[in-house]
This record gives structure tokens, sequence and C-alpha cells, in this order.
């Protein structure tokens, strides 16, 4: 839908797909749809576990998986537009 209103693809696009070939066993496929996936995945995981155990303290790991995760998420997308 960005695509389609604003002409370009949105950072997050390719996601969705990503699972669903994740889902499938296609693990390099996966990563060449969405390179941030598997720290995407990593991210949702320890939210969860923050959540679920309140006695740990996640949020350093929590912090650091999402400036990781925002910065593939970046350099993905800008490799992206200036090469296709």
């Amino acid at each position: 839908m960005n695509k389609s209103l604003f002409g370009v693809d949105c950072i997050g696009c390719g996601a969705q797909r990503s699972i669903l070939l994740l889902i499938n066993g296609e693990f390099i496929k996966a990563f060449y749809q969405f390179p941030a996936i598997y720290t995407t995945i990593l991210l949702f995981i320890f939210i969860g576990l923050h959540l679920i155990n309140k006695k740990r303290d996640y949020q350093k790991i929590i912090i650091a998986l999402a400036i990781i995760n925002t910065i593939i998420m970046i350099i993905s997308y800008i490799y992206k537009i200036t090469n296709f």
C-alpha cells in the first residue's frame, strides 16, 4: 500500500513475506527478503520474556536489539532503493 500511495517501499516491506518463507523453511530467502527478520524475532522473544518474567531485567537487551534492528532495516532500505 505504501508503494502504491507514495511510489516507494516502506522500511518494513518484505517482513510478512519473510515470515512465510521462514515457516516454509527457506531461511536464506527469508533473509534476502527482509534482512532484519532474525533480529526482529529475537527482539519479540525478549519482549515476551520481559512481559512474562518480571524478575529479570531484559531492558538493556531489548534496547540493544531494537537499535541493531533499526540499523539493519535502514541499511537494507538504503541498499534496496539505490540498487533496484
